[in-house]
Formats: C-alpha cells, sequence, structure tokens
C-alpha cells in the first residue's frame, strides 16, 4: 500500500516548534494544492496544538518525506526545524499510525476525545478539495470505524483526566440531578473557564461568574450562557449556591472557615460542593469538617485523575488489537485490486474465444440450438473458472505471501498473454 506520512508532533517537538507549524483550517486549504501540484496524487493534511501531519499517496510512487517536510517549512517557514524533528511512515507503518491517532491512543492525554472529530473534518476537507483517491477513501473509513469501535467497545475515553473535568465528575457524584442546582465560579482564568464550560455540558441549572476583573467574569458568563456576580458581593451570596468552584490566583484563603459555617447555616443543612482547584487554596480546607459539605482540593481531584489515567492504558492493548482487526481488513481488501484486473483479463479471454466460436456456428444451426449451445457454453466457461477465481480471491483476501498472489497473477499474464492485444487469435 503506497502511503506515506510525516509527522511533527508532542513526541518530537516541544511546542514552541510545533505552535509554528500549526495550519489553520484556511492554511491547509492553500496548502493541498501546493501538495497537490507535484508531490502527492492523493492525501490528507491534520493539523492540531499537539501534531501537523501530512499522509497521502506519492504522485510519481517514490519516496518523498524529505520534500514533504520542506514544502511544510516553504509554507510556514521557521529558522532551526530540522528533518529529525519529524516521524517518517510507509505503507503498513502509515496506517498503523492513522489509525492509532484517531483512536486516541497517541495522544498527549490518551483517549482524547477531540481527536476523532478532528481527524474526520481534516478527511472531509480532503474530500471537498477532490484530493482523495480510492484507496484513500478506504482508508478514511476503515480510519473512523477503528475511532468509533475504540469509543464502544473500550474504556479508553472514559473517566476525568483533567482537574476541571474531574471536579465536574465529583459534583455529578454528589447530586443527581444538575438541572435543580446552581453554581457559582470564582475565577475566570482558563482552569475556571474549563470547570464552567464543563458545567454547562452536564446540563446544571444556572453557572454565575464572579471575579476581580469585571470584563473576564462578563466575557465568561456570555460563554456559557450564565450570570454575573460582583466580586465584592460573592462571600454574602455563598448560601444560595449548591456548587461552588474556585479557581483564582489569589494568595489567601477567599472563603474561610467561618464563611462556610455562615453559609451553611443559612443553607439550614442543605448539603452543598466545594471544589477548590486553585493553587494556593482559595478554600480554608476545615471546611471540610462541617456536617453536608463535600470539599475537594486539587489533590483529591489529582487521584482521580491519576487513577483515570492508569485505567485508560489499560485499555491500550484492546485498541491496539481493533487497530490490527482493521488493518487486516484493509490489506485485504487492497489486496483484491491488484489480482482483480487478473480475473477479469482471464474471464475476458475465455468469453472472447467462447464468442468468436458462437459466430462460427451461427448460420450452421437453428436459432433454437444457437441459444442451447449459447447457454451452454456460458455455463461451461463459467464452471471452468470458479475454482481458480476463488482461489486467487481467496489467496489475496487472506493475506497470503504478497509476493505469491502476484506470481499467481504473473503466470495467468503470461499463459493466456493477457497483456496481448492479439490473444484471440492465440
Amino acid at each position: 500500500m503506497k502511503i506515506i506520512g510525516i509527522s511533527i508532533n508532542h513526541r518530537t517537538a516541544p511546542v514552541k516548534v510545533r505552535e509554528n507549524l500549526t495550519l489553520s483550517k484556511d492554511e491547509i486549504i492553500k496548502f493541498i494544492p501546493n501538495l497537490k501540484e507535484d508531490l502527492l496524487a492523493s492525501g490528507f493534511v491534520l493539523s492540531t496544538c499537539n501534531r501537523t501531519e501530512i499522509f497521502g499517496v506519492p504522485a510519481d510512487g517514490d519516496f518523498i518525506h524529505n520534500q514533504l517536510i520542506e514544502r511544510l517549512i516553504e509554507f510556514k517557514p521557521v529558522e532551526g526545524i530540522g528533518k529529525e524533528l519529524f516521524n517518517k511512515y510507509f505503507s503498513c507503518s502509515a496506517v498503523r499510525h492513522i489509525f492509532s491517532v484517531a483512536a486516541g491512543i497517541d495522544s498527549m492525554i490518551i483517549g482524547d476525545s477531540q481527536i476523532l472529530g478532528q481527524t474526520r473534518e481534516a478527511f472531509l476537507l480532503s474530500e471537498e478539495m477532490n484530493f482523495v483517491d480510492p484507496v484513500l477513501k478506504r482508508v478514511f473509513d476503515a480510519t473512523l470505524k477503528v475511532g468509533k469501535r475504540a469509543i464502544k467497545e473500550t474504556a479508553i475515553g472514559e473517566g476525568a483526566v483533567s482537574v476541571s473535568y474531574a471536579a465536574v465528575q465529583v459534583v455529578e457524584k454528589i447530586f443527581s440531578n444538575l438541572e435543580a442546582k446552581e453554581a457559582l465560579v470564582i475565577g475566570a482564568g482558563e482552569t475556571a473557564e474549563l470547570a464552567a464550560v464543563h458545567l454547562r455540558d452536564k446540563g446544571i441549572g444556572s453557572i454565575t461568574i464572579t471575579n476581580r476583573t469585571l470584563e473576564k467574569a462578563v466575557a465568561l458568563s456570555e460563554k456559557v450562557h450564565g450570570f454575573v456576580l460582583p466580586f465584592d458581593q460573592y462571600k454574602e451570596n455563598l448560601h444560595k449556591f449548591d456548587v461552588i468552584v474556585s479557581a483564582t490566583s489569589a494568595t489567601n484563603y477567599l472563603i474561610e472557615f467561618a464563611d462556610v459555617k455562615a453559609m451553611m447555616k443559612k443553607r439550614r443543612g442543605s448539603p452543598a460542593a466545594l471544589i477548590d482547584i486553585a493553587v494556593p487554596r482559595d478554600i480554608d480546607p476545615k471546611a471540610a469538617k462541617i456536617e453536608n459539605v463535600f470539599y475537594n482540593d486539587i489533590d483529591s481531584l489529582n487521584q482521580i485523575v491519576d487513577a483515570n489515567i492508569k485505567k485508560r492504558q489499560a485499555e491500550i492493548p484492546t485498541v491496539q488489537n481493533i487497530i490490527l482487526e482493521e488493518m487486516n481488513n484493509l490489506l485485504a481488501w487492497y489486496n483484491t485490486l491488484e489480482i482483480v484486473p487478473t480475473i477479469k483479463g482471464v474471464r475476458s479471454f475465455f468469453e472472447e474465444i467462447r464468442r468468436d466460436e458462437l459466430i462460427k456456428i451461427k448460420h450452421k444451426v437453428t436459432e433454437e440450438d444457437y441459444a442451447k449451445i449459447e447457454d451452454m457454453t456460458r455455463r461451461l466457461i463459467g464452471r471452468l473458472l470458479h475454482n481458480p477465481t476463488i482461489k486467487l480471491r481467496e489467496l489475496s483476501e487472506n493475506n497470503a505471501d504478497h509476493q505469491v498472489v502476484l506470481q499467481y497473477a504473473l503466470i495467468l499474464q503470461e499463459l493466456f498473454k493477457l497483456n496481448d492485444s492479439n490473444n484471440s487469435e492465440e
């Protein structure tokens, strides 16, 4: 299978290098014609925060890894990037890599939930730009199947592997019905934003944002369709919220033990989840001693994350088995491509002889007898060629030694002179 590829990713290069070679969708649209011009007959470009990869079928059948690397660096000029930062793939290793990426086992975060969608988008963009041939289309279909099977048949994507998502999963375990709960997010930085987005996605009843910088609080509230609480008013309103997530860069506790005690008194013992994902901590950890307060800090959340990462890692062998199965299926299909023309050639050869002989007797027998002879010769040819056809297909589909299959094909082509335009006389 003449598929090649190059990849610069989180395993081969630091982020300061990778970010310089990241391609936006608009850039990929401009870059693909550059590849089609002389390097690849078909292919696709995948570019995320952790990888930029080019895979495809070479236009002239040669190894062109270095040319692909040079073309990418010419398109996104960056000084000091050597070819040694790129992994190079060919044939089966290329397919295995594409499958591994889509299944999430080559990601920085094992089981990355976004990579399958990003891979699908890269495939679809190539199709829209007429940069896909039948072989690559089959690879695309098989790749998406691998990704879907990995999600459905394994736990590779289960369990939180980020502190923000772990925080939300903890909240889910505390409250069975999030739709009836209200959340306060203290802070508007990256960690707080992730937590707010996860809460929104889980369908929490309402989200309120408070932050020292009002503009940032407003921006985040708009993103999660929430509300804004002035920062100087958050303490007196703590009792209104069932879930409080704090993620700021404050140097002192924003919520003291006394604040939580007063809050719970106003809540009349109604349970509350306090999630502190700040370093240093925003909430006094002694709050955990108060009845009906479910307190978690970054250490307890990291324990959840670590356990989930280990569970995902344990699923890698199962995913690799799925990849192997689908590679075998793909190669079985691909092998038939080389034998099918030979089978068709043999059948055409015998059919041409049959037609020639029928023409010779057509006017020497009655129409009724001619029809019987025509039917009989058709069935005769079918029976003669049935076993050889089945055997050739089995050899190719069962991944027999590829050279053996080709030898059979070459022998048939030579015996029947299938490449000879005058083979009917022979």
